[in-house]
């Protein structure tokens, strides 16, 4: 029975984005399976709406029962389970704070955060929303939108939230130049005093910028030099919820 179960399921995992279409004797070739038992597979995969039979081709591809289940797992996605593990991981490794942002219309969202234990904290709260003009957690998504909304961004008056904010559209605007060419941004007490934060942009399937990954930290503790050394397991970070966005299709807008 369990035999017959994994051979089922094999054959599913058989109809991929690569070949998405079947003939009932190439798949039983391509699995070197008995022909009358791949028919018996399919056919009860057809009757139950698993796998659907085109009538002029006679070619297999995925039905709509798939789909449905898919959508169901989808709307109970928890982006906390997806993504908690992978902040906690770079808190542990980083000994500092680890910060997942998204991107909402043009502000910025805190969305998760992982801080270490009996250790001075980041004051930046999940849920709150931020301009993306000030700190290295939101210029780093403000360098990849279009020069369109970069302007809507920075070109008005700008808030000083302390007294080392970026408030000239130039400056920011070379600024975000560096971030573009390195692939990461960095901030000292830009929005919160003596904090010191690096972060990475976070893409979707489509290239576009969806959110940020960021370290942040106190800087008698957090200081410049350890950016070298933070740089690598952010950017593993990064590559992980980027795989997570792109897997499940993601959209936080």
């Amino acid at each position: 029975m369990l035999k017959t179960l994994n051979l089922s399921i094999a054959v599913l995992k058989m109809f991929t984005k690569e070949k998405p279409t079947w003939g009932g004797r190439e798949l039983a070739m391509a699995m070197n399976m008995n022909h009358t038992n791949l028919y018996r597979i399919l056919e009860t995969f057809e009757n139950n709406g698993f796998i659907t039979k085109d009538p002029i081709t006679k070619k297999y591809s995925l039905g709509i029962a798939l789909w449905e289940i898919g959508m169901n797992m989808y709307d109970s996605l928890n982006i906390d389970q997806l993504c908690m593990p992978i902040l906690e991981k770079l808190k542990d490794t980083t000994g500092e704070t680890a910060i997942f942002t998204v991107l909402n219309g043009l502000e910025a969202l805190t969305l998760l955060k992982a801080e270490p234990v009996n250790k001075v904290k980041f004051t930046v709260s999940r849920g709150s929303r931020t301009p993306l003009y000030v700190g290295a957690s939101y210029r780093s998504m403000l360098a990849y939108l279009n020069e369109e909304q970069i302007s809507k961004v920075i070109d008005e008056p700008l808030i000083a939230y302390t007294n080392n904010t970026m408030t000239d559209a130039v400056e920011i605007r070379d600024e975000l130049v560096k971030i573009r060419e390195c692939g990461y941004a960095v901030s000292k007490s830009e929005y919160t005093a003596d904090v010191l934060a690096l972060a990475m942009p976070v893409f979707n399937s489509e290239e576009e910028v969806v959110g940020s990954v960021t370290v942040s930290g106190p800087t008698y503790r957090f200081t410049e030099q350890r950016i070298p050394e933070v740089l690598e397991p952010l950017t593993q970070a990064r590559q992980e919820v980027e795989n997570i966005i792109r897997r499940y299709h993601l959209n936080f807008n």
